[in-house]
């Protein structure tokens, strides 16, 4: 991974197009699967990050709302963005069912946030990164919104250096708006190159049934098959570093997932 500014604004408006399109169709059953809410790593999340009732809190390409709904509950405020319309109307819907009066969403680009310098004391994104073609460029912009002291807080996978390069290929084969995954070193790079101080990291393995996220990430019948091929065949091998398993006849694997929080100096 070379830490540069170099795709183009055009290039990032053909593959902002990708993934509006990618989760359009994932809306609803994004927010529907219980993995992504998944109690452990929620829990794991907010005890890294400490959060008190005077936060103010960004949520950066927070799809439907699952993790800013849960920081709500324990802050002042909470400012969600996302690219995809329809995951913020999923949002709209998760805070009113949960009653929560203190959040505002907003549809908008991550890779150009608009909002003041220093405005949150959280900054926060999970599962995204690796849907970014310039994830440094994200990076920038969350540590320019954070207030000088608050924390920086990313979630993503981070498969190991020597299985990335067949986990990137077939993620992209399930979702056209994986860019790349990046290991735990360069996802700590990313976030030393732009003076994030202090950067604390924990780790935890998300299960997922793979009949049930090939349902809800949509990959042609073509690709599903060379996605199966490579799961049986990492059952035997492990060559994509998520663990697949077979029971009872069905695939279950797991994404290995890190938490990386620093803090903008003051």
């Amino acid at each position: 991974m070379q830490i540069v500014d170099g795709e183009s604004d055009s290039e990032i408006g053909a593959h902002n197009t990708t993934i509006v399109s990618q989760f359009t169709k994932q809306a609803i059953p994004f927010k529907e699967m219980s993995q992504h809410s998944n109690h452990y790593g929620m829990n794991l999340m907010l005890k890294l990050s400490e959060p008190k009732q005077h936060d103010t809190v960004l949520d950066v390409a927070c799809g439907p709302g699952i993790v800013s709904c849960e920081f709500a509950k324990l802050v002042r405020y909470v400012k969600g963005i996302d690219l995809t319309p329809a995951m913020i109307e999923q949002a709209k819907q998760l805070q009113k069912e949960k009653n929560l009066d203190n959040m505002e969403w907003e549809i908008g680009d991550v890779s150009t946030l608009p909002f003041q310098d220093n405005e949150f004391s959280i900054v926060v994104t999970r599962y995204s990164l690796h849907h970014m073609i310039n994830p440094n460029r994200v990076i920038k912009e969350m540590y320019r919104v954070c207030k000088p002291g608050g924390k920086i807080l990313v979630v993503d996978v981070t498969p190991e250096k020597d299985k990335r390069e067949l986990y990137n290929m077939v993620e992209k084969l399930r979702d056209p708006s994986h860019t790349e995954a990046l290991t735990l070193d360069e996802l700590r790079l990313l976030l030393e190159s732009e003076s994030i101080i202090d950067i604390k990291t924990e780790h935890h393995d998300l299960e997922m049934k793979l009949e049930d996220i090939l349902n809800a990430s949509f990959p042609s019948p073509e690709d599903k098959k060379k996605i199966l091929t490579l799961f049986k065949d990492d059952v035997i091998n492990n060559n994509l570093g998520m663990n697949s398993q077979n029971r009872d006849g069905k695939i279950y694997f797991y994404f290995p997932i890190s938490m990386l929080i620093g803090f903008k100096p003051k």
